[in-house]
């Protein structure tokens, strides 16, 4: 006997109501059971799908994140200038103060971790590209770690917002643009 098939609406319902609650309180003040009361649903509903609060904030955001540009500008600098610009929207919205909250609670969840990491790894794909691409056009050099690349850029936006407690001003973006671009492709990184 199979069980009930999945109600793709519900699912949507569901997640709706975990992105409205992470960015209207954040992720400390998100429960399954305030989740289930917004998408008028129940909380088996809701732990049929995700068994813990991690695991749905993950998909969560998978599902709502503002997306990362895959554009080909012809120039590491102009896809490296499109890939921050997408990075700082997601980084400038008010829910990544609860982020924190989110990756300590990933150490316990081993499913949850291994789903954030593949998003994660989706999201950079398109620095990934846009490397591979400067790389075939001789801008830049062959680069061995190319994870190391999208820390030194995302790196400086997580820590200005997270730590620092700043806004992602468009000439600070600018300058991690210049930055990096200047890094990667061997000029001087003095502005």
């Amino acid at each position: 006997m199979a069980g009930r098939p999945r109600d793709p609406e519900l699912e949507k319902r569901l997640l709706d109501a975990g992105w409205a609650l992470l960015t209207s309180r954040g992720y400390d003040a998100l429960t399954m059971a305030k989740v289930a009361a917004e998408a008028q649903a129940h909380r088996t509903d809701l732990y049929r799908r995700w068994p813990t609060k991690a695991q749905l904030v993950v998909d969560v955001l998978a599902g709502h994140l503002p997306p990362v540009s895959e554009h080909d500008t012809g120039t590491l600098r102009g896809d490296l200038k499109a890939i921050v610009d997408d990075f700082a929207e997601s980084w400038s919205s008010s829910w990544v103060d609860g982020l924190m909250a989110l990756t300590a609670d990933l150490h316990h969840d081993p499913d949850a971790e291994l789903a954030f990491r593949t998003m994660a790894e989706g999201r950079g794909r398109p620095l990934h590209n846009a490397l591979t691409r400067a790389m075939r056009r001789g801008e830049i050099g062959e680069i061995q770690e190319l994870g190391l690349v999208g820390d030194l850029i995302e790196g400086p936006l997580m820590h200005r917002r997270m730590i620092g407690r700043q806004p992602l001003t468009p000439e600070y973006l600018d300058a991690v643009v210049t930055s990096a671009h200047r890094l990667l492709t061997g000029m001087s990184v003095t502005p």
